[in-house]
């Protein structure tokens, strides 16, 4: 288990640290000198640098805050392959469920970081677009159910912080069904204590989420909530 524990403090640290670059901040600094988090609504996400400074500055932020979550995951799932072999574990867990759990550990800590960077006083985003990327290596699945609620809710609405809300309502309402009556009971992947974590951890970032958008609730429910606009670049 220390091989286990050694794994997931190095991928924690180096997924949170990386989760702390915030790209809003660093691109609106770039294309408009200002701090993001004095603009518009004051999130430092894309929307925000959408409505605030424009397309250019929104497009590199939605690919750069994509990129780290995907580049965090990627390195938990890393980090815990390497140490499998030495772990003395596999009587108890599967390689899949050791790495796995590497993904996660990453995804929850790369979240963390973008929401409280430590680069930038604990003040950053509501971590959107970086769950929404974690995803795309912790299980394909997810990836398609949170993008395709979150497009529909936006297309609907044209509010985004309602399709995110419901993305992050998805996330957690999809991981125990997918992993326990599809993984594990069809195909005998994981265990139920796998089960049992990763829908926990996925119900923490589910939860987080929602907590971050607490003030577009407030409007929602005030009918004050903005639709999505874009900024004119001149």
């Amino acid at each position: 288990m220390m091989q286990f524990f050694l794994a997931g403090v190095l991928s924690a640290v180096i997924a949170y640290l990386l989760g702390s670059i915030s790209f809003s901040i660093l691109f609106t600094k770039f294309f408009s000198h200002k701090d993001i988090r004095s603009m518009g609504s004051g999130n430092a996400g894309t929307t925000n640098v959408l409505r605030s400074v424009g397309a250019k500055a929104a497009v590199c932020t939605f690919v750069f805050d994509f990129a780290k979550g995907v580049v965090a995951v990627l390195i938990g799932k890393l980090i815990f392959q390497a140490f499998y072999p030495t772990a003395g574990l596999a009587n108890v867990m599967s390689e899949f469920e050791f790495v796995q759990y590497g993904a996660f550990i990453a995804a929850a800590f790369c979240v963390l970081g973008h929401d409280f960077p430590v680069f930038f006083g604990f003040k950053g985003g509501k971590g959107v677009l970086t769950s929404w990327s974690i995803t795309l290596l912790i299980d394909w699945r997810l990836f398609v159910i949170t993008i395709v609620v979150f497009i529909v809710l936006l297309l609907i609405t044209r509010v985004v912080s309602i399709g995110s809300i419901a993305a992050a309502i998805s996330l957690p309402v999809s991981v125990f069904p997918l992993t326990f009556f599809v993984d594990y009971l069809q195909h005998g992947v994981g265990s139920v204590t796998y089960c049992v974590v990763v829908s926990l951890i996925s119900l923490f970032l589910g939860g987080l989420l929602i907590w971050k958008h607490r003030s577009n609730i407030k409007r929602i429910r005030e009918g004050t909530e903005k639709k999505l606009s874009i900024h004119k670049e001149k």
